[in-house]
């Protein structure tokens, strides 16, 4: 039996398959903020009311299926996770390079 969730007057089961690929598909970012990454992207989904289901952290992209409720489409959703990350794996790579650099 499939767990459904609910609104105030829906009961949804909505899952999309999402994969993100970096610009320019640097690998050393993964490497450095693999853990990092999988922390920023689980708070930014529970931002938007939405669950992180299944997610693999490659070489160079991001699988992942997320339950986004229908009140929020898709598309802002992807968007919001997409830019928010941007600026949190930047802040990172600042922070660790100015760590290797002292």
């Amino acid at each position: 039996m499939k767990e459904y969730q609910s609104l105030s007057h829906t009961r949804w089961d909505c899952k999309y398959h999402v994969v993100f690929i970096p610009k320019r598909r640097k690998r050393l970012i993964f490497g450095k903020l693999r853990k990092h990454i999988g922390e920023v992207l689980h708070d930014l989904t529970n931002q938007r009311e939405s669950k992180i289901l299944e997610g693999h952290l490659m070489q160079d992209h991001i699988h992942m299926c997320i339950s986004i409720p229908p009140k929020y489409s898709v598309s802002r959703v992807v968007g919001f996770i997409k830019g928010k990350s941007a600026i949190a794996i930047a802040r990172q790579l600042q922070f660790l390079s100015f760590i290797q650099h002292r």
